[in-house]
C-alpha cells in the first residue's frame, strides 16, 4: 500500500502556485464585496417626498421604514415617534418591541 507519494520540486512549485492563485482570487472576491452602511441620520419629516413615500406605504413599521430610507432599526423608531408626534403617522397598534403605524390622511 504504502504512503503518499513526494513530489518533486518542479511538481512543488506547480501546487504552491495553484495555491497562491486561489488565495489571491478569494481576496479580490472579498475585497469587491462592500459593507453597506446604514444611515444614522433620519430624512426630514418636514420634506414633502418624505411624506408622499410615507403615505405610499400601507403600514408603516419600524422595520419597514428603515429598509425604506436606508435607516438603523434604532433610528427609524425614533423617527416613526417623531412623526406620530406631529400627526403625520397615527398608532395603530403593537407592544413593546413593535409598534404599527398608518399614514394619517
Amino acid at each position: 500500500m504504502g504512503g503518499k507519494k513526494k513530489l518533486g520540486l518542479k511538481q512543488m512549485e506547480k501546487a504552491q502556485a495553484r495555491e497562491d492563485q486561489e488565495k489571491s482570487k478569494t481576496r479580490q472576491d472579498t475585497s469587491r464585496m462592500e459593507k453597506k452602511t446604514t444611515g444614522i441620520i433620519p430624512p426630514n419629516p418636514n420634506d414633502e417626498k418624505v411624506i408622499k413615500e410615507l403615505q405610499k406605504m400601507n403600514v408603516l413599521t419600524p422595520f419597514t421604514v428603515a429598509t425604506r430610507f436606508d435607516l438603523r432599526l434604532s433610528v427609524a423608531k425614533d423617527f416613526l415617534e417623531e412623526l406620530h408626534r406631529r400627526g403625520i403617522v397615527s398608532y395603530v397598534s403593537g407592544d413593546r418591541n413593535t409598534k404599527i403605524y398608518k399614514p394619517s390622511g
